[in-house]
């Protein structure tokens, strides 16, 4: 039988990985809950993970590219399609992480467990977002005849940053609920104003070439525009991404490792002020 030691007085800067792995049977168990709780009692069940992106793709065409009149050099609903595969994920753990630590509040008040898995399993449950977002994408490439470009190799790369992007911000928001409820109403009009500041519909060029370079780089410390640009050019070619992009990549980076950091500092008061 494995004993197990809390020491309250031990401070860890850093999470403990090896505690992590020893709880993974929790870690699976909360992801499945969270996968099944998400499509439980509705008719259409795990539809309702393609009905969305693509009722948000369709209107986002009609707005951008119909209505205003945006060229893109790809297919308008291609061009959409791969913004959306990287934001949904980031848009979903984001939103689902803010507030996950006060719902599971009951939990954790009553027993002892590495409070990170809770916002990490919120990351698990939305690679169904990105997959789904992914196999929709595939499918307009096929039908619009678009072969990937020479780039197509650094597309998990810029997917594994995107990931790493919601991550980060879904740890930030997750520990700071717990103190600052007010993050609860936040959060979802920060997502909703995410949708508009970031490339997904329109060219990150129509940004760069219109702005002073100050204003510019200002934008792209919005971890996901550097993200999203990326991975366009990756699938679709054209112009490179600028230097802007690496402004996104360090910003990802550095929101990644303060949130954690942040997060293990307030995690043994959690109990207390949920």
């Amino acid at each position: 039988m494995t004993k197990i030691i809390i020491d309250a007085s031990k401070s860890n800067r850093l999470p403990n990985l090896k505690e992590l792995y020893r709880y993974r049977d929790l870690f699976f168990t909360l992801s499945w809950r969270d996968f099944r709780v998400r499509y439980a009692q509705t008719s259409i069940g795990l539809l309702w993970a393609i009905v969305q992106p693509v009722v948000t793709i369709l209107l986002l065409s009609l707005v951008f590219t119909k209505f205003a009149g945006i060229e893109t050099p790809v297919p308008g609903l291609l061009f959409i399609s791969a913004g959306m595969s990287v934001w949904s994920y980031f848009s979903y753990v984001m939103t689902n992480s803010g507030d996950s630590i006060i719902a599971s509040q009951e939990m954790v008040k009553k027993i002892y467990f590495p409070r990170l898995i809770i916002p990490l399993s919120k990351a698990v449950v939305g690679l169904i977002d990105l997959g789904i977002s992914i196999l929709i994408l595939i499918g307009l490439m096929i039908y619009y005849q678009v072969s990937p470009s020479a780039n197509a190799w650094i597309t998990p790369v810029f997917i594994l940053l995107g990931m790493i992007a919601a991550l980060g911000v879904g740890i930030w928001l997750s520990a700071l609920t717990v103190r600052f409820r007010d993050f609860k109403h936040i959060v979802p009009f920060i997502v909703q104003i995410g949708l508009y500041v970031t490339p997904i519909a329109y060219p990150a060029e129509y940004v760069t070439k219109t702005l002073p370079d100050w204003a510019a780089n200002i934008y792209f410390l919005n971890p996901m525009a550097g993200i999203v640009q990326g991975f366009r050019w990756s699938l679709f070619g054209g112009e490179p991404p600028g230097t802007a992009m690496w402004i996104s990549i360090v910003m990802i980076l550095f929101i990644f490792v303060t949130g954690v950091l942040y997060f293990t500092k307030v995690e043994k008061n959690m109990a207390d002020y949920v």
